[in-house]
């Protein structure tokens, strides 16, 4: 739920999922349709699908319990490098570094001082690790978000200021931890990620016939409203039914 989530907004979600599915069986056991409609409000749908689909892994070949290697973490539906670690290093206190995107301005800013690609950051992170990884893997997190932040570096109260490599150079040389933003952003009632927010919120109270798809997405192209409905289908995220759209196994649960 955290990734690309806000955790204020998660809190009050991961609690109320975790009422109605409160282990790894129970949310391998429901339909699809089930998490889906539970995870109303977090956005990024996939994940839902791809956690339903860890769960269901882990039921079936670690007997339900998490593994605890990075290749078996790593193997499950939609756990990359960064979760992966995040799970070694957050919950067995195994020596590695969990690199999201601020810990990663970290590396690229205050150790390497330029750009590297990410395994290289991956390695560099992970030679940090020291006696307590839980400790390193949070700093590196902090400080990226309180610190060494997107928009540009706050040097002025940052603990690594006096050993940052970028800083060293005097600032000569570009920024390595810089984002650019695009001057002129698209409104989030133009892009597809809208259109198939609302069509999925349709879906959720109930199916949806093939000629409502482009009113309840509101789009005023049908061809556009036949790529979103592909694309949840693709996704795992709806089904194909006798003309109709719907979620996922909701049959299962009988409309409920």
């Amino acid at each position: 739920m955290l990734q690309q989530t806000q955790a204020i907004r998660v809190v009050p979600a991961w609690h109320a999922f975790l009422a109605r599915f409160p282990t790894l069986a129970d949310l391998s056991a429901a339909p699809t349709a089930a998490v889906i409609e539970q995870w109303r409000g977090l956005g990024y749908n996939r994940r839902a699908v791809n956690l339903q689909r860890t769960a269901r892994a882990v039921v079936a070949r670690h007997g339900g319990r998490l593994p605890a290697t990075l290749a078996e973490l790593e193997a499950l539906p939609g756990v990359g490098p960064y979760t992966a670690r995040a799970v070694l290093v957050f919950a067995h206190e195994r020596p590695v570094a969990a690199v999201d995107v601020n810990a990663a301005r970290v590396v690229q800013r205050a150790v390497t001082g330029e750009h590297v690609p990410p395994r290289r950051r991956q390695q560099v992170a992970d030679d940090l690790v020291g006696d307590d990884p839980w400790v390193t893997a949070q700093a590196l997190i902090e400080l990226g978000a309180r610190h060494c932040t997107a928009r540009g570096p706050s040097c002025g109260d940052c603990p690594l200021a006096a050993a940052c490599a970028w800083r060293r150079r005097s600032n000569a040389a570009p920024d390595p931890g810089r984002v650019t933003r695009p001057t002129a952003a698209v409104p989030f009632t133009a892009t597809d990620r809208y259109h198939r927010g609302r069509l999925l919120d349709a879906l959720r109270a109930g199916p949806v016939a093939a000629a409502d798809i482009a009113v309840v997405a509101r789009t005023d192209d049908i061809d556009h409203a036949g790529r979103l409905a592909d694309a949840l289908v693709r996704d795992g995220l709806a089904t194909w039914s006798t003309g109709t759209l719907t979620l996922p196994e909701r049959a299962a649960e009988g409309e409920t």
